[in-house]
Order: structure tokens, then sequence, then C-alpha cells
């Protein structure tokens, strides 16, 4: 990751800010002079920032996010969409549409139209349709791709916004805001650097200072693609290894399982702590070998009860006869 140095800053006229009297008194602590009624930023202070936000930057993608390049004015489109090229991520330098961020889903669908036209020109459905119809094609992709091109492969939230002028993407910024993204930016004497997270005093105006920070903010991130796509390829052997260990114990569990079905009851007793009780005399069978001789068991004598025969007598004493 290159540091971009104060001669570098001072050559790209990244120190030059605003008239003095279209400033923003938030700005005091980052203005350096004033000559000829117009603010000189402290470029110490800009290549300290502009440090911690190419850090931040490279955290980011490095966790697997991405970063979201967004610069809709006329000196920022070009640079912005070049760095954003050059490290893979995604842009927007048309225009910022409401919802980009906090209506996602709705923007899905516009992109989602995007490609199925794609595909009509691909799987020959254009041939099939008229030639008025062909041309409403082209106008409705050509007008969804300058809008939409920059994110056409977004699937999902970025994980923080870099912004060229502060006062121009107030709308991103208070989206992103909303959903708890943090916002880099390049901050001006007449901007307030309290609206965004990682303020970089610079002039937003000069196309050099924007392809000099934008470049050093765009190579944070690729380096940090780099490192995600080692820790992916990390965790994905690691996660092999853990399968390959799981199922090696498996296999010797079973192992350990079968030989103690295949163990001599005679040798090695009960393999659950010693012979049950009750089980001690019981003659075993060896596998293969004879059936064991078994004790005949003489049968207990009946017990029968003694009927009694003689006559009850009677307790009724019967006359004499005379």
């Amino acid at each position: 990751m290159a540091n971009v140095t104060v001669e570098a800053l001072l050559e790209s006229g990244a120190h030059f800010g605003h008239l003095t009297r279209r400033w923003n008194p938030k700005m005091r602590k980052f203005i350096y002079t004033e000559r000829n009624g117009i603010h000189i930023i402290d470029l110490r202070k800009t290549q300290l920032l502009l440090e911690v936000a190419t850090d931040v930057a490279n955290e980011v993608a490095a966790s697997g996010k991405t970063v979201l390049f967004v610069g809709t004015k006329n000196q920022a489109k070009e640079p912005i969409t070049n760095q954003a090229k050059l490290c893979g991520t995604n842009y927007v330098s048309d225009r910022w549409l409401g919802g980009m961020l906090t209506n996602f889903t709705t923007i899905r669908k516009s992109i989602k139209r995007l490609a199925t036209i794609d595909k009509m020109e691909v799987d020959g459905t254009f041939d099939k349709i008229t030639k008025k119809e062909r041309l409403m094609r082209n106008r409705e992709r050509e007008k969804l791709r300058r809008v939409f091109g920059g994110i056409e492969n977004m699937t999902r939230l970025p994980g923080m916004l870099f912004v060229v002028d502060v006062k121009k993407e107030h709308l991103a910024i208070k989206e992103a805001k909303t959903l708890g993204i943090p916002v880099i930016g390049i901050v001006d004497t007449n901007s307030d650097p309290d609206l965004i997270d990682y303020p970089i005093p610079a002039n937003d105006d000069s196309i050099k200072t924007i392809e000099l920070v934008a470049g050093a903010i765009a190579a944070a991130v690729l380096e940090g693609r780099e490192v995600a796509k080692i820790r992916a390829v990390e965790s994905g052997i690691s996660g092999e290894l853990a399968d390959k260990d799981e199922s090696d114990q498996n296999a010797d569990q079973k192992n350990q399982r079968r030989m103690r079905g295949r163990r001599n009851p005679n040798e090695g007793g009960n393999d659950r702590g010693g012979d049950r009780q009750g089980n001690n005399d019981r003659p075993r069978r060896t596998v293969g070998g004879p059936r064991p001789e078994v004790r005949s068991v003489s049968p207990k004598p009946a017990v029968t009860e003694e009927v009694q025969t003689e006559a009850p007598v009677s307790s009724v004493e019967t006359p004499a006869a005379e």
C-alpha cells in the first residue's frame, strides 16, 4: 500500500480551498493559512488522515466487504470510474438515485432488467422482434447501464462508501448513515467534516487531487481483496482438514467397535467393566466350538394335599331309642 507524500499532494493542488467567504467554520482545524482570499489546507493533516482512511478501507476489503466509490460531479466521474475498475469494486459516477442503499431491493429489480435485456441480445430474441422494439430496448439498456452500470454486479450492500465532495453527495451520505455504513470522503473548506466518519481535507475540484486520493484508496482496497482471497483459501484448506480428521476419527471408532465384537469372551471377560452379576457360572460357547454341557435338573416331587376321608361328626346328638 503506497503512501502519498506531502510533495505529491502539493503538486496535485490539494492545498487550494474555496474562497474565504464560503468557508465552513468546522474546517478551521484543517486550514493552514489564507492567501489572496483563498484558504490553504494543511497538507500534513491531509496526509495523516489519508493514511487513516486507506488503513480502514484495507480492513473493510480484507473482511470480504466492498467499498463503493461515489463521484457524480464532472471532475470526479472519470477518476472514480477508472480507479474503481482498477481495484475491481463498484462505483456510481452518473447520478445518485434516491434509495440506492435504503431501497436496494427495488434497485436490484432495475439491475435484473438490464441483465434481461443483455440476455435477449445473446439468445437471439432481438432477431424476433421488430426494429422499433429493438430500438426501444437498446435505449432502455443504455439508460440503465449509465445509471446502474457501476453496481451491476453488486448483490449486497457495501461495507463502506468513498465519496468525492461531501456537499454534492449528501444523499448518499445520508443513506449510508441511516444504514450504519461508514463513509470516507474528500472534504473541501466549504463542507462539514462532521457528516462523515473519515474526512480527507483536500481540494475536491481538482482532477489530479481526486485521482491521487482515489488511487490511494483503490490501492488499499486492492490489497485488502488479495488478503481476503488468501483467507478464503486458508479457511477452505482448514475446513477440508477438519472434515478429514472427523472422518478418520469416525473410522477409528468403527474399527474399535468391530474389534470388540470379534473379541473372545472367555479371554477378555465382559468389556463393560467385568462380568455381570449372576452370569459368572454360566458356561460360554466359543465360536465354532461344541455346545456346553447342560446340567439336568431333577423335577421336584409334587406336593399333594391330604384329603380328609372321615365323615364329619355332627354336633347335634340323636335321641336314644326307648
